[in-house]
């Protein structure tokens, strides 16, 4: 008795500070939220306040500022494109790493787990040369295949890891069943790696759909605008479109929250898999 009364006082602690917790984390979305539908006059009074008039006409606004079908466009184009490379390329790197170990094949991996390392920043300048040699600047593909760069060395190390689980009896038995190298590995081994997959996606995903930095860099026509990069129109050097911005984020973020939401059953069955194997 004594004990459940512990691990229900223990228990009813933990929770209290998982919702202290929570609470802190929507702090920022309340904060969004309201001033999203108020007066530019109103946010700078009373930002923290319930909007004195609710200003659902924002959104709308905001809407048609940044053409936002255009700009979610842009977005979802690169993002599921980088997404599918990255995948792709990276679990078949990761794979023919670990089942093939070479000389060639460790010195690749190190490479990329060092390419890890390198502050991005230190290569902004060669990274605009040789966009503007090889023509990639201002383009989609030139972002996608930037992505595909600076995406691949985590992609492929987190595949690495996740490959050296996989039972290697399994694809001896598909072997001498006539299955073929390539079959192996999209019929048997892409199967067990579905955790790992949803993993690169989400972390690919975050990574590429709230990125300034990049397509700033690489993109400069307009009709080419991400949403972060139309989104930053609304900061100038001397004045904040903060009734314009608000609503362009709200709008922004709506597609990762339904991205998340869709992704919660997969990442689900990854941790119960997981723990059922283990």
């Amino acid at each position: 008795m004594d004990i459940q009364k512990r691990y229900g006082v223990r228990t009813l602690i933990l929770e209290i500070i998982v919702v202290i917790v929570g609470l802190i984390f929507l702090i920022p979305f309340y904060f969004l939220l309201v001033n999203s539908v108020k007066s530019f006059a109103d946010i700078l009074s009373n930002s923290a306040g319930l909007p004195q008039a609710y200003l659902w006409s924002n959104y709308a606004k905001a809407w048609t500022a940044i053409d936002f079908p255009t700009a979610l466009k842009n977005s979802l184009i690169v993002t599921i494109v980088s997404n599918l490379l990255l995948v792709l390329i990276s679990s078949m790197a990761a794979y023919q790493m670990v089942r093939h170990p070479s000389l060639f094949n460790r010195i690749l991996f190190f490479v990329f787990v060092a390419a890890m390392v390198i502050p991005f920043q230190s290569i902004m300048l060669p990274l605009m040369e040789m966009a503007s040699k090889y023509r990639l600047n201002n383009s989609m593909y030139g972002l996608i295949v930037s992505y595909l760069g600076f995406g691949a060395p985590l992609s492929v190390f987190l595949f690495h890891g996740f490959v050296k689980t996989v039972p290697l009896e399994i694809e001896q038995a598909a072997r001498v069943d006539g299955s073929s190298r390539y079959g192996v590995f999209f019929r048997i081994v892409c199967p067990l790696m579905q955790p790992m997959f949803v993993t690169v996606i989400i972390l690919n995903t975050l990574w590429i759909w709230n990125d300034y930095l990049l397509p700033s860099l690489i993109l400069s026509s307009p009709e080419l605008r991400t949403i972060p990069i139309a989104t930053y129109s609304f900061f100038g050097q001397y004045t904040k479109q903060w009734d314009m911005a608000l609503p362009a984020l709200v709008l922004g973020i709506t597609p990762i929250i339904i991205f998340f939401l869709f992704m919660q059953r997969y990442i689900i069955e990854g941790i119960t898999s997981g723990s059922v194997k283990g």
